[in-house]
């Protein structure tokens, strides 16, 4: 179409609020210049990269291109065209594209990985009843660390980085020690696998305290723990079945913020950990609810650390830079949500301490829902499928937006590059797919498993990917 002529254009922010007077702009105006028009009225002091959209359609060259776009209803110069604009990352993490390191010393499947915050280490947990720590700096084995029993079905990091937590089948908690590999605890009190673990947010525990830990097991309880003295503090149950999933949200930090938990009853809990009472439920699904995520999960897990490698004095200056990073985060993405995946082949967008009916209900997988994901920018979120899809949604609203095939397996686990351009997915096929949110294609094909693929994350600072396979074999990515 011409790209001549003016078109009256109103800039709004992803809440609907406006941005600045109306604008009279060339219908040629490209993309770039947006951007500049827009870091002017917002009186940015550097400029920062935008995506823009009118209504649903990116602008990808220029307003004219999307404008010709519309719906022939909508297509007038004469009425005000709202642009909607998403901040972006400043920084760009590279596509991963090859295995730089094939880790061995696992004698059984791998099946969890975890970077820690600072994007030094990595710590795998597998059925040979070892967690390993592995240093990133020579890509080389660091730690075993023995003590339970059974399976390790999950490792968690503590925010800060120091501890961390691992979780299995034989009923067992144990924290040791990031940096020496150490045991610090060992937590009993589950009569059943504990299937979850997952740490309080900095920001949220009390001043001088080390984060407290919640624990999600088979037995129906979710359990609060203080790792420094061993013992445990709270026992919530209400659950009436096996709990599968247990989040820490950073709202409500005054009262040590609020633990979500979900399971095979189908429901989702809101807890009080302070006072270890039920704040509400949340119901919905008609089958077992796999997973849970949170908008800001991200944030949350990195603690003060961002894709800059900073030094902190002490935990106290780590836990105010943690306050920072997630009250700017949180004003970013317009509030926490929390996002449920289940056996019922359907996901549920919760804003759950305000309202107990759901945001959305979104169909469309047509298997199990294995996994879900946010963005670190609260932007999108993913889910992970046993129909062999992995499938892209509107991280506010909830609407659809591309479906990613090219597995031939199911798809078990997810993950996000930090600057939210790129995903992750590793299946049952041995393959890990890159995937690119922008283009919506296949970015880079990762074959080089031996067997299905059960584990996947991508570092926190985006340097590296780690995958964990039933071939017993940890495999480093990088670009």
């Amino acid at each position: 179409m011409a790209v001549d002529g003016q078109v009256l254009v109103q800039f709004v922010d992803p809440d609907g609020n406006r941005a600045g007077p109306e604008l009279d702009l060339p219908l040629g105006s490209s993309k770039d210049q947006l951007a500049t028009l827009l870091n002017k009225l917002l009186e940015n002091g550097e400029d920062l990269p935008y995506s823009f959209h009118i209504e649903d359609t990116e602008i990808t060259a220029s307003l004219a291109a999307s404008f010709g776009q519309l719906a022939a209803g909508k297509r007038s110069t004469e009425r005000v065209l709202e642009i909607t604009y998403y901040p972006l990352a400043v920084f760009r993490v590279r596509p991963v594209t090859r295995c730089t390191s094939s880790l061995n010393g696992h004698t059984e499947a791998v099946l969890c990985v975890a970077f820690s915050p600072d994007g030094k280490h990595l710590a795998s947990g597998a059925g040979d009843t070892t967690v390993r720590l592995w240093d990133l700096g020579t890509e080389l084995p660091r730690h075993t660390c023995a003590g339970h029993r059974g399976w390790v079905l999950a490792v968690a990091w503590s925010p800060d980085g120091s501890r961390l937590a691992s979780a299995g089948m034989d009923k067992a908690v144990l924290t040791w020690d990031g940096s020496t590999g150490k045991l610090c605890s060992a937590l009993k009190g589950h009569t059943q696998p504990v299937t979850c673990a997952c740490w309080q947010p900095l920001h949220c525990a009390p001043e001088g305290r080390f984060p407290q830990l919640a624990t999600a097991s088979k037995d129906g309880a979710v359990r609060l723990w203080d790792t420094q003295a061993g013992s445990c503090l709270r026992t919530l149950t209400s659950h009436t079945a096996p709990v599968m999933q247990v989040r820490w949200s950073g709202e409500r930090a005054a009262q040590g913020g609020a633990i979500f938990s979900a399971g095979r009853d189908c429901v989702i809990k809101a807890w009080c950990p302070q006072e270890g009472t039920m704040i509400t439920e949340l119901k919905g699904h008609g089958h077992w609810i796999n997973t849970l995520a949170l908008n800001t999960d991200y944030v949350l897990r990195s603690g003060p650390y961002t894709h800059e490698e900073e030094k902190f004095k002490d935990l106290e200056e780590k836990r105010a830079a943690a306050k920072t990073r997630y009250a700017d985060a949180l004003a970013r993405c317009g509030g926490e949500r929390l996002l449920s995946g289940s056996d019922d082949f359907t996901l549920f967008l919760w804003k759950p301490l305000e309202q107990r009916t759901s945001l959305c209900r979104m169909t469309g997988h047509q298997k199990v829902v294995n996994q879900v994901a946010f963005s670190p920018d609260g932007r999108w979120f993913a889910s992970a499928s046993f129909d062999k899809s992995v499938r892209l949604w509107d991280g506010r609203t909830g609407r659809y937006v591309h479906a990613f095939r090219g597995h031939v397996g199911d798809v078990y686990q997810l993950a996000w590059s930090a600057d939210s351009r790129m995903l992750i997915s590793a299946s049952k096929d041995s393959t890990v797919k890159c995937w690119n949110v922008t283009t919506k294609k296949l970015q880079e094909d990762l074959p080089g498993h031996a067997d299905e693929v059960y584990a996947v994350d991508w570092s926190l600072n985006g340097a590296r990917v780690a995958t964990g396979s039933k071939d017993r074999v940890l495999k480093i990515w990088r670009h």
